[in-house]
């Protein structure tokens, strides 16, 4: 009897406990999260919710977070990356032709189903395979990311990727600040553009339902420190010419 007491007097501490710390955390719920802000820019329901990313039946989508600054998340100078690009890219390569007879050293990167690339006016769409796994694995995680964060799937676009020296004789006549000392050189780096993206959608299913490219570039930037931190890249922030500059380490 008294081990029956004992067991009602028991759930019910832990019944009054649950429903405190709930209703704290609806108070509050900056508790529930280490006091990290969200950065709220998507509403997820209503009639325009109906294209959101499929989620577990019950499960939430997850918050937006983006990084506290993209200039401090994503520091690393040219000087940085070269070392990286020095360590485990290619030797440069003259020009195109080059780079064709080079293959066996690196591997194709103009298709694929978690990002899309664009026209190349001064590159080669060719990464050494180190580079290559790095951005199909950015790509998914920016996939499965966008899912949990109830966002309409979204590829990023790359930019620019391998360099051949031509290019970069080319570059420097019209762009004074293009260095010789390019990363891109050594099929280690690719810059993926944080103000553009494209849509990914079921041409027979419900239209999707608009996105700002700011709420993509929040979640992007997430799992590209993400990555930063897991010690696989180098990422510098590149303002004026849109995009994440990043070489694998």
């Amino acid at each position: 009897m008294a081990t029956k007491r004992l067991k009602n007097r028991y759930l019910q501490t832990l019944g009054i406990a649950t429903i405190t710390l709930a209703l704290v955390r609806c108070a509050f719920p900056g508790v529930a999260d280490g006091g990290r802000k969200p950065v709220v820019c998507e509403v997820l329901t209503g009639p325009r919710a109906v294209a959101v990313s499929h989620l577990p039946d019950g499960e939430l989508p997850h918050r937006i977070y983006s990084v506290h600054s993209y200039r401090e998340a994503f520091p690393d100078s040219n000087a940085v990356q070269l070392v990286a690009a020095r360590r485990w890219g290619v030797r440069p390569v003259r020009d195109r032709r080059d780079a064709e007879d080079r293959r066996s050293e690196l591997v194709y990167m103009g298709a694929s189903p978690y990002y899309r690339v664009d026209p190349l006016q001064a590159s080669i769409p060719y990464l050494v395979p180190r580079a290559s796994i790095l951005l199909q694995d950015i790509g998914q995680a920016f996939f499965d990311s966008l899912q949990v964060k109830g966002v309409p799937l979204h590829r990023f676009i790359v930019t620019s990727v391998l360099r051949s020296q031509a290019d970069v004789s080319r570059l420097r006549r019209y762009n004074p600040n293009a260095t010789e000392q390019s990363c891109h050189l050594y099929g280690t780096t690719f810059d993926i553009a944080y103000n553009r993206y494209e849509t990914v959608s079921d041409p027979d299913g419900p239209p999707r339902r608009e996105v700002r490219s700011d709420t993509l570039k929040f979640v992007l930037s997430e799992v590209l420190r993400d990555m930063r931190e897991q010690g696989r890249c180098y990422i510098k922030y590149e303002v004026k010419q849109g995009c994440f500059h990043m070489t694998v380490r």
